[in-house]
């Protein structure tokens, strides 16, 4: 349980630094990265959470947002690019 835990620390630290890219990004392509960064922290979050509360059905959650979060992440990129393929 010990690695479960040193993994949420990494995991919340993550976040916070994450959140720190987006707010003092200094190109809209810094805010895109570190807000993928911070959605797919956040699903990492979650699914430590979920195996140390011995949950299987966070990981349906956890894929469901996932799914969402790559989407996104296209459409940030699509953003940035004006549309241009």
């Amino acid at each position: 349980m010990i690695g479960l835990e040193i993994a949420m620390v990494g995991v919340g630290i993550t976040i916070l630094i994450a959140g720190y890219r987006i707010v003092r990004g200094p190109s809209d392509a810094d805010r895109a990265v570190g807000a993928d960064l911070l959605a797919f922290s956040i699903i990492a979050m979650i699914a430590l959470v979920g195996v140390r509360a011995g949950s299987g059905g966070v990981f349906d959650l956890v894929l469901v947002g996932t799914v969402v979060a790559f989407l996104s992440a296209l459409g940030l990129a699509r953003l940035l690019n004006r549309g241009a393929r």
